[in-house]
């Protein structure tokens, strides 16, 4: 297989990998063959992801067009995958021009390719880090530059902590995350919800407990109390589609078809 000029030096090109079948399913071009026969596998046990994923990643825009016309300009994506098809550096730009952008992911080669995406970007960039070690990541010199700023910071954990098992505690994450955020802050957050398709939750479960990340999918009561700390922006924890729609008319009957739930908290 020819190596695209955008394939970091060292990509195995003969294994799906994570970060690029997300991109695929958002109909983006950074992916390869063997990426998408890993989502079509996936799509036969449940046609609507690559509508999940888009639905996910639409809320990530409208709630990184909220957080910057609060005047916030910092952001902390964490789990960003590759930030090619609608990343948060662009749509946060086209409101506030100065924002700065630190991406984390633990995939080295999302980070790879990150890094070559952004290398001249001098307002973005990566960090190689797990979130599971929180105190590592919030101790990492970029990460805390960022934060120790004295200024609002937006904190993204967008369809990430679904993959933090029970036993890895991904309240803990959040709480410490909270203790470094600045007064002011936000916390932007999506994570798989079990209530909405309940027909797929364990099949989906089953399947992703086969791979590297398996999933855990948890209850709205469960997601909501993850805000603890933190004040919660109308309209709350809710499905992906009723949070702050571009046209409140355009939401579906059954938003909970998309099984995922969002919400947006600042920090007192």
């Amino acid at each position: 297989m020819s190596r695209p000029k955008w394939v970091p030096a060292g990509t195995d090109l003969d294994k799906p990998n994570a970060a690029r079948v997300y991109d695929y399913y958002l109909g983006g071009s950074h992916n390869f063959a063997v990426d998408r026969e890993m989502a079509r596998k996936a799509m036969e046990l449940w046609p609507e992801l690559p509508m999940i994923m888009r639905a996910n990643r639409a809320f990530l825009r409208r709630a990184v067009q909220y957080v910057a016309e609060q005047g916030v300009t910092r952001f902390l994506d964490i789990g960003s995958g590759i930030p090619t098809f609608g990343a948060v550096h662009e749509i946060a730009r086209e409101i506030a021009p100065e924002a700065r952008v630190v991406y984390v992911d633990r995939d080295p080669v999302a980070v790879a390719h990150s890094r070559l995406l952004l290398k001249d970007d001098p307002l973005s960039e990566v960090v190689q880090a797990d979130m599971r070690d929180t105190e590592d990541l919030l101790a990492h010199p970029t990460v805390a530059a960022l934060m120790g700023a004295g200024e609002p910071v937006a904190v993204l954990l967008v369809a990430v902590l679904h993959f933090i098992s029970d036993a890895e505690d991904p309240e803990r994450i959040i709480r410490l995350l909270r203790a470094a955020m600045p007064p002011g802050s936000i916390l932007v957050l999506s994570h798989a919800g079990l209530e909405g398709r309940p027909d797929q939750a364990g099949p989906h479960q089953d399947l992703y407990a086969r791979t590297p990340t398996p999933l855990t999918m948890r209850s709205k009561e469960r997601i909501t109390g993850m805000f603890d700390g933190f004040d919660l922006v109308d309209p709350g924890v809710v499905y992906f589609g009723q949070w702050h729609p571009e046209n409140p008319d355009a939401v579906e009957p059954h938003p909970e078809r998309m099984a995922g739930l969002v919400g947006v908290g600042r920090r007192p």
